[in-house]
């Protein structure tokens, strides 16, 4: 699967841009995803006007983390992967047997957007598997992107060559639009427009950049880790201050 935001809604931590790359290595946007399209059997496209767009397809998907799709009221969400606690979840938000991982995501997004009860590094963390989701709400021009604790689920990002910022779990296709500004997508954390990249598994802990450089010694997009010896004291205060009328969609 892959997506493709543009600036105006997704501004990537200008550490995943290389210094290294050169013009020629990066592609636009919106061309990596009409490459991804044209080069992948039986890949579904939706271009999102002044947005960017998503693809996705079943071909050589993992049997037990498989990609799904799905669309309601202007929220669109590619999901890959498994939820072990997804009966739990179904009884926690009211929902009927048959909403699966990706409507899951959606109606969980879009319950606590409106309602807000909760923050969403708790929302992400209660999700129990091997997972990742791309979701963008057209409401509020917000995208949310998550992946799970141990990353069992391969997922990466990156900057194409007109500042959109890249999300798929093909490396080959971000190494080939990206070029060397691209790197994994760290593990435990979500990335949302309005508050950038964070870790729901250490919400209270910033998150620092790691210098990776390939075997010419030549810089690559950095990957992301939690800094244990930092405390995020904005972070800390805010917490304290969210009840249980928080707007969510105010906090992602």
């Amino acid at each position: 699967m892959l997506a493709v935001f543009h600036g105006n809604v997704a501004n990537a931590p200008q550490e995943l841009c290389s210094p290294s790359s050169r013009p020629d290595e990066r592609k636009p946007g919106l061309q990596i995803l009409e490459t991804f399209t044209a080069q992948t059997p039986g890949a579904v496209r939706l271009l999102i006007r002044d947005v960017g767009g998503m693809a996705y397809t079943h071909h050589k998907e993992a049997l037990l983390r498989p990609r799904s799709f799905a669309s309601v009221d202007g929220i669109f969400c590619m999901f890959q992967g498994n939820l072990e606690n997804l009966a739990t979840l179904r009884q926690e938000y009211g929902l009927g047997k048959s909403i699966t991982e990706v409507m899951l995501i959606i109606e969980a997004y879009r319950t606590l957007r409106d309602r807000g009860p909760f923050p969403p590094d708790k929302v992400v963390a209660d999700l129990d598997g091997q997972f990742t989701f791309i979701l963008y709400d057209s409401t509020n021009k917000n995208i949310f992107v998550a992946l799970d604790g141990e990353g069992k689920v391969p997922f990466y990002w990156g900057t194409a060559a007109d500042g959109c910022v890249a999300f798929s779990d093909i490396p080959e296709v971000l190494e080939s639009g990206c070029g060397k500004s691209f790197a994994p997508f760290p593990t435990g954390c979500y990335f949302s427009s309005h508050m950038g990249l964070q870790s729901y598994e250490h919400p209270l802990q910033p998150l620092k950049p790691i210098l990776r450089v390939d075997s010419q010694g030549q810089r690559l997009g950095a990957e992301f880790e939690v800094d244990m010896g930092k405390k995020d004291l904005k972070k800390q205060e805010s917490m304290h201050r969210v009840g249980s009328e928080a707007n969510w969609a105010e906090s992602i």
